[in-house]
């Protein structure tokens, strides 16, 4: 899952995402209003954490700008003022919840977890595509009874590709949602990760294919011998 934490304190910024990232979401940071609405706007987030007070753009405008383009992320606003009319202003911009300074870190991340669930998100144990199955908890891949143990990129790279089925999934989508908004990856970096995981398939001896498009991206198929 993929979180933008829009915050001006750089220290609570890195706070929170040191809290997020050890509960292995991904987080891009924004420390003004201007770069957290142009980051925001790509749509490729799960869930917005926003703070009200700003530089160059405050968080009620990047809500509402966002709300305007039809952007539907959920949005966590953060404020240190505790005043109704504040909360409601908030909400009435478009925001989806509202937490109020300080807060503790459970709290944070239980109203993330309640904002994806808004969004449809159903929690599961594992993913599956033909014989193949993820294990979301333990990271492992399967078919039958044997079994590989993805690591951290891996996992993720796999959890999309199961995700969109046989839809394909391009390059710059990987390395958004792996390496993150502001990564200096590059498609050489997706190519050896799809290397490794091509590898693990054949060792469990699956069905299941990652199928290049050439110059577009991947997508999972089933091996026509099969």
């Amino acid at each position: 899952m993929q979180i933008l934490v829009v915050e001006d304190e750089r220290r609570l910024a890195e706070a929170l995402g040191q809290i997020l990232r050890e509960k292995k979401y991904m987080v891009d940071l924004a420390y003004d209003g201007r770069d957290g609405l142009d980051m925001a706007m790509s749509s490729i987030y799960d869930v917005i954490i926003l703070d009200v007070m700003l530089p160059k753009m405050n968080g009620i405008d990047v809500a509402q700008n966002l709300r305007k383009e039809k952007i539907a992320t959920p949005i966590l606003m953060l404020t240190a003022k505790d005043q109704i009319s504040d909360k409601v202003k908030g909400l009435d911009a478009g925001a989806d919840d509202y937490m109020t300074k300080p807060f503790s870190p459970d709290e944070l991340l239980a109203r993330v977890r309640a904002l994806t669930r808004r969004q449809g998100e159903v929690v599961m144990d594992t993913v599956e595509f033909g014989d193949l199955v993820l294990n979301l908890s333990t990271c492992d891949l399967s078919c039958g009874d044997k079994s590989v143990h993805l690591n951290f990129k891996e996992f993720e790279i796999m959890k999309i590709l199961l995700g969109n089925n046989q839809n394909v999934t391009t390059k710059d989508d990987l390395i958004v949602k792996v390496w993150g908004y502001d990564s200096n990856a590059v498609d050489n970096n997706v190519e050896v990760y799809i290397s490794f995981l091509r590898k693990k398939l054949d060792f469990i001896g699956t069905d299941v294919e990652i199928v290049s498009l050439r110059k577009i991206g991947y997508r999972l198929g089933v091996k026509k011998d099969a």
